[in-house]
């Protein structure tokens, strides 16, 4: 022991070290003493089996001198930094997933990017509602002529949980500000903590090579959940979404209303202003090599409404999510705009048709 010391000790300290030794060895107690424990046992300790005659090792230790502890080191040894610091985060990771209690993961993050911006020039504020079956919304704009629903099932996500029921209210426009920090290419996760009032997104490079989170505070918004029944309507047209767009576009530079009439000859738009009028007539055509490209259309009798062209240019911002629109009609319901989103769900849109004035007097 004396010679490790004196080998390991620095230059300088080795004299230190031995006088150090020495006097740890003129302490130490005698193999006699070792064998005694630090107390006596009791008497009846072979009777009784509650005396431990290990103890007998504690007298060597209380024999040494406080310093001796200074020429080796602590056991267990203390962890090098780096390892400190990555046990202490594995530990953070695992409280956290036991806190979390909602969590998504979408691999194609640019399509909550696409969906955000199909929805929120139509809603300001609205809640997030999370269960077992997937991320869904329900909304009306500030004027309660539109609604919009959205529904994205759990399966299409590459993880998804959700321990229970929960409405996140978010503002739309401070989450597209989030969701501007993300690439399009980035994987976005989503989580929420038990009685948290946050929600955080996690934005995640394909190579893995940069991680960001931000978080962004919830929203307490009192919102009525409508039941939208399954209806029959008089008429539905598909169509390209590009070619949708196109027309509610070309249509808006001469009126601010669009009447959209089915018949036997195919699906019209036409509208009026003040410079002038136009009609846009698209006939069934399913002879297209793409399916895409296809425009059908089933009737169960005629069908003619108005609406306003400013929601219609809105609902077409979600042309990005699919490459056909389906539009449900019928004179007593409201116009259905409907984009599926991959095998994930779908986001549509609901509008009330205008009541022209002869119709509003005589009622």
């Amino acid at each position: 022991l004396i010679h490790n010391c004196r080998q390991h000790a620095p230059e300088g300290k080795r004299e230190e070290a031995s006088g150090l030794i020495s006097a740890t060895a003129s302490h130490a107690p005698s193999p006699h003493d070792r064998a005694q424990p630090i107390c006596n046992p009791p008497a009846d300790h072979e009777s009784s089996g509650h005396w431990d005659p290990h103890l007998k090792y504690f007298a060597a230790a209380a024999a040494v001198p406080p310093n001796f502890s200074l020429l080796f080191p602590p056991h267990p040894p203390n962890l090098p930094f780096p390892f400190l610091l990555l046990r202490r985060a594995r530990r953070r990771r695992e409280s956290a997933c036991a806190a979390t209690m909602f969590e998504l993961r979408l691999v194609q993050g640019s399509l909550l990017k696409k969906v955000l911006e199909a929805i929120r020039d139509l809603v300001t504020d609205a809640n997030f509602d999370c269960s077992e079956t997937g991320f869904s919304l329900q909304a009306m704009d500030s004027s309660h002529v539109a609604l919009v629903a959205l529904l994205l099932r759990s399966e299409g996500f590459e993880h998804y949980r959700c321990d229970r029921n929960l409405s996140m209210g978010m503002n739309l426009n401070n989450m597209a500000k989030m969701l501007r920090c993300a690439g399009n290419d980035d994987i976005i996760t989503l989580k929420a903590d038990d009685g948290s009032d946050t929600v955080t997104f996690m934005f995640e490079s394909p190579k893995q090579d940069k991680i960001a989170d931000f978080e962004m505070k919830l929203m307490d918004i009192d919102s009525e959940h409508l039941g939208i029944p399954d209806s029959e309507y008089q008429a539905i047209v598909r169509m390209p979404s590009a070619e949708f767009m196109r027309i509610c576009k070309d249509l808006s530079s001469i009126g601010d209303t669009v009447v959209i009439s089915v018949t036997k000859e195919g699906v019209k738009f036409s509208t009026s202003g003040e410079i002038g009028s136009a009609n846009i007539v698209c006939r069934q055509n399913q002879t297209v090599d793409k399916p895409e490209e296809a425009t059908i259309i089933e009737m169960q009798e005629p069908v003619s409404l108005t609406f306003a062209l400013r929601y219609m240019n809105s609902f077409t911002k979600a042309s990005t999510l699919s490459d056909q629109v389906t539009i449900s009609l019928s004179s007593e319901l409201p116009v259905v705009v409907e984009y599926k989103i991959a095998e994930m769900g779908y986001i549509r849109f609901y509008l009330a048709p205008k009541i022209e004035e002869d119709e509003e007097m005589k009622s």
